[in-house]
């Protein structure tokens, strides 16, 4: 942690931060020296006359949980996963999501400031970091789905796969979206979500066909996750497209739709409150830290 190295951040600057840390110019942020292609490049981050900020704000929100939630989660495989290869994959798939999760908190928060916890008089603490870090668990609005503990390596490619096809066919649409921002945010997305989903899907065909232990495990996974499926759906607001998809892959790997009800009720469970705990831990610590 350095006290001179980098500057304050301008909390007049609303994507200043997250945007610097995509092209690279910022290493303080969550990815350390990796550059990106910033997808916002010539963008109007003006919220349209035609929008209500406040609903855009509340769902850009939404979409930036889920994704950071499991992004978490899949992170927990490093050094973890059945091999070097599924490690790295996973891993990456993270990064994708934690990207996802930086542009999507930074936009609710510019299109909603109230939404930002308060800090300490000075923090330097970007406003999507405010968002990730110093919010607790009654605040957040991402779905269940993303924040049950990992079991096995079967068990997180059938909560990979609801979830990147669900994420993916929702994101189609919202490249289109009347916000100039979640569109360019969606429309790259797309193209990170189509591998997740490939990735996902490959393993549960290899999977479903291998062992008699590997698809024992599968199905106990999917079986697992299965309750939350309807709660992802309704969220995501998908449409007939990912049922056709996931039914294409169970018809492929000889899978039955589990036969199990959807989990009913609102909140979350007591896992998010366990994530947050350690995901936060460092950040609440030291609340005017520069990293």
């Amino acid at each position: 942690m350095n006290d001179d190295e980098h500057s304050t951040p301008d909390p007049n600057d609303q994507h200043g931060s997250v945007y610097d840390g995509l092209l690279g110019t910022d290493t303080s942020q969550w990815a350390f020296g990796t550059d990106f292609e910033d997808p916002l490049a010539g963008v109007d981050t003006t919220v349209p006359d035609d929008l209500d900020a406040g609903e855009l704000a509340t769902y850009c929100l939404a979409l930036g949980d889920d994704a950071l939630v499991m992004s978490h989660r899949l992170s927990e495989w490093c050094s973890n996963a059945p091999d070097l290869e599924e490690d790295i994959a996973l891993a990456n798939i993270a990064l994708d999501l934690l990207g996802q999760a930086r542009l999507l908190l930074a936009r609710a928060a510019a299109a909603d400031p109230a939404l930002v916890p308060a800090l300490p008089q000075g923090s330097p603490v970007p406003v999507e970091d405010a968002l990730a870090f110093f919010r607790e668990a009654i605040d957040f609005h991402n779905v269940r789905l993303v924040e049950l503990p990992n079991g096995d390596f079967a068990h997180t490619v059938a909560r990979l796969l609801l979830f990147s096809t669900v994420r993916l066919a929702a994101f189609e649409k919202l490249a289109t979206h009347r916000d100039p921002v979640l569109a360019a945010i969606a429309a790259k997305g797309v193209k990170e979500l189509a591998y997740h989903r490939d990735y996902a899907g490959r393993w549960f065909l290899t999977l479903a066909q291998g062992t008699e232990e590997s698809r024992r495990r599968l199905l106990a996974g999917l079986t697992d996750v299965w309750p939350l499926h309807d709660e992802l759906i309704r969220a995501y607001d998908a449409g007939p497209d990912v049922d056709v998809i996931l039914d294409q892959v169970f018809a492929v790997s000889a899978v039955e739709r589990p036969e199990v009800g959807s989990m009913t009720g609102r909140g979350h469970t007591e896992a998010l409150s366990r994530l947050l705990a350690e995901m936060q831990v460092v950040a609440r610590a030291h609340p005017e830290g520069l990293w």
